[in-house]
């Protein structure tokens, strides 16, 4: 997917959009990619547990003597009604009473699970999944480490950046890297576990590196904000700058300092316009996908731009243009990249009115 987003950067390159000086300066900042999960709480959490348990055992051909569905079904209720009137003592009773049940219906599915006889394997390896993370889930307590937030999404974790209007968000860490002048994004990249931002920039700038490459330049000043302080040393030979240096920057390099913010927006918009508010693929190999794919359609939509902004209103109208870029978004090929590239090489933006 990498590929994708490296031909929206050479291709504004080559059509004279960007100039390659500029991808010797960018901008680096973190933000939170969301799952495509609902708001984790314990009652629900223990009743799809339940549930889901429950409907696994069953395709697994496990005779249970009681599921608790009708029970399950009302304590959830019950659970939701108390938590909006802040009756917490009841709230916590019922919680209490899911757990319980979860916790007897999970101790009858391991006896009956050795005399199991099924042919698919897999069925059997599902279950034993349902029934790790449904035992996570019954036991975790408010203040543990390493919860679990989703039953299909183990891999979720809650970050806290500090917004007033959104104290925690769950999903992942993500890094966007654009260039200081223009904005073009030159990487996105996803971090698991909520590390420091400081120590990932080395990370960033290595995948901003390699799409780069065709451009015959590499990051040397990178402006940031002061969760990347400390890591001059892991960085050698890129400068970078945030405000707490402020004192020993030159002039220039203060006016530099003064678009750290401009990142902010294209964050904003990458969510916003090219969906990266919300994840729907699985895994921690669809959020690294999804967070390349929302980059490279943020710079489609540059791309858009810059053809409006510098006059490339008739290369829309060459014949086959349209349908080699279509073409090319539904099938990342190296012909199709080549014939687009071709499109684009033969249009001179310094001449164009």
């Amino acid at each position: 997917m990498e590929e994708l987003l490296k031909a929206t950067i050479d291709t504004a390159v080559e059509t004279k959009a960007v100039r390659p000086g500029e991808f010797e300066r960018v901008i680096v900042d973190s933000t939170v990619q969301e799952k495509a999960i609902a708001h984790p709480v314990d009652s629900r959490l223990l009743e799809i547990a339940r549930a889901k348990v429950a409907q696994a055992a069953k395709s697994a051909g496990i005779d249970l003597k009681q599921t608790f569905a009708k029970e399950g079904q009302a304590l959830r209720r019950k659970a939701g009604g108390y938590a909006h009137a802040k009756q917490f003592r009841r709230l916590r009773r019922t919680v209490k009473r899911q757990r319980t049940i979860l916790g007897i219906l999970l101790r009858q599915v391991e006896r009956k699970l050795g005399l199991v006889n099924t042919e698919s394997p897999t069925t059997i390896t599902r279950l034993k999944t349902l029934l790790e993370r449904a035992e996570r889930i019954r036991t975790q307590q408010p203040k543990d480490t390493h919860k679990l937030y989703a039953l299909h999404a183990p891999e979720v974790e809650c970050i806290s950046k500090g917004k007033a209007r959104k104290p925690y968000e769950f999903g992942v860490k993500a890094s966007i890297a654009v260039t200081h002048r223009s904005g073009l994004m030159v990487g996105a990249r996803t971090f698991p576990g909520n590390p420091y931002d400081g120590h990932v920039l080395n990370q960033q700038l290595e995948q901003t590196t390699i799409l780069l490459e065709g451009t015959g330049k590499v990051p040397k000043q990178v402006v940031v904000d002061l969760g990347y302080r400390g890591v001059d040393q892991d960085n050698p030979g890129v400068e970078i700058l945030h405000r707490g240096k402020y004192k020993s920057l030159t002039q220039p390099q203060r006016r530099w300092l003064k678009r750290r913010q401009a990142i902010e927006p294209a964050i904003g918009h990458l969510k916003s316009d090219n969906r990266m508010d919300r994840c729907w693929l699985q895994g921690a190999t669809g959020d690294a996908l999804h967070a390349v794919l929302c980059a490279a359609g943020y710079n489609l939509r540059w791309l858009l731009r810059a053809m409006a902004r510098l006059g490339l209103k008739a290369l829309l109208l060459r014949p086959g243009f349209l349908a080699r870029l279509f073409r090319f978004l539904g099938a990342i090929t190296p012909r199709n990249v080549r014939l687009l590239r071709y499109d684009f090489a033969h249009v001179d933006l310094g001449r164009v009115r």
